[in-house]
C-alpha cells in the first residue's frame, strides 16, 4: 500500500527533505498531514470509500489503482486485488476499519507497505471538518512496535507517502485551497485520541491549508 516494492531502501529514496513527522521514539512515530478542499464533507467521505480514484498506483502492490476497494462500515477492508493470469487471483488487506462515523471520520488499522512484515500495529485515523470554503481533511498515522526498521530512517519515508496520498484525495475533490499564512502552528496539532473529541480535534486545523 505505502510502496510497491517492499524495500527500504525504496522509501529511502521517496523520503522528502523536510518530514512532517511530529513524533517519534524508539518504538514508533507520528505523522500528520492536512488539506483544505472546496467539496462538502459529504462528498470528500464518497470520494473517500473510492480509493481506487485516488490512492497511487505507485504505491500499490498490483500497480493497478484499480485494484483497491474500500468498505464502509467497522470490520471492513481496505484491500487490493492481486490478479494472476497464471496463478489465480490473490489479495492483500492493507488495514482494516475500526471505526466509520460517515461524514466525520474514519480510522483503519494496517501496518501499510513494508511495515506489514513487522511486528508493529499502525493506526490511520481520516477526520473530515466542514468549514466556510468547504471541508478541512486530516490523516494522522500512528505505528508502535518492534521492527528490523530504524525509526529514524522510516517515519520520513512513510510521512512522505501518506502525504501524496492526501494530495491525491485532495486532487480528486478538485485541488487543495491555498495556504494561510498565519495557519502553520494549527497543522501540527495532533489528532484526539477519542471519537468524542472529534469536533475539538479539527477545529485545530488550518483554515486555508493546502497540501505539498
Amino acid at each position: 500500500m505505502l510502496l510497491r516494492s517492499i524495500s527500504l531502501a525504496a522509501l529511502l529514496v521517496a523520503a522528502p527533505a523536510q518530514a512532517k513527522v511530529i513524533d517519534q521514539s524508539d518504538i514508533g512515530f507520528t505523522v500528520a498531514h492536512t488539506a483544505q478542499v472546496a467539496a462538502a464533507p459529504e462528498d470528500v467521505w464518497k470520494m473517500l470509500r473510492l480509493p481506487d480514484k485516488w490512492w497511487s498506483k505507485d504505491h500499490s502492490w498490483s500497480g493497478d489503482a484499480a485494484n483497491f476497494w474500500l468498505d464502509s462500515q467497522a470490520g471492513g477492508c481496505f484491500c487490493e486485488k492481486l490478479p494472476d493470469p497464471v496463478a489465480g487471483m490473490g489479495s492483500v488487506q492493507h488495514a482494516r476499519i475500526i471505526f466509520a462515523k460517515p461524514n466525520e471520520m474514519m480510522r483503519l488499522s494496517g501496518a501499510f507497505g513494508p511495515l506489514q512484515g513487522e511486528a508493529v500495529t499502525g493506526t490511520l485515523t481520516i477526520q473530515i471538518k466542514k468549514t466556510a470554503t468547504g471541508s478541512a481533511i486530516r490523516f494522522d498515522y500512528v505505528v508502535g512496535g518492534y521492527m528490523r526498521f530504524k525509526v529514524a530512517d522510516v517515519a520520513p519515508a512513510v510521512d512522505k507517502v501518506l502525504g501524496e496520498q492526501l494530495v491525491g484525495l485532495a486532487k480528486a475533490l478538485g485541488g487543495s485551497l491555498p495556504v494561510a499564512k498565519d495557519d502553520d502552528e494549527a497543522k501540527d496539532a495532533p489528532a484526539k485520541k477519542d471519537a468524542s473529541d472529534l469536533d475539538a480535534a479539527v477545529a485545530d486545523l488550518p483554515k486555508d491549508e493546502g497540501e505539498d
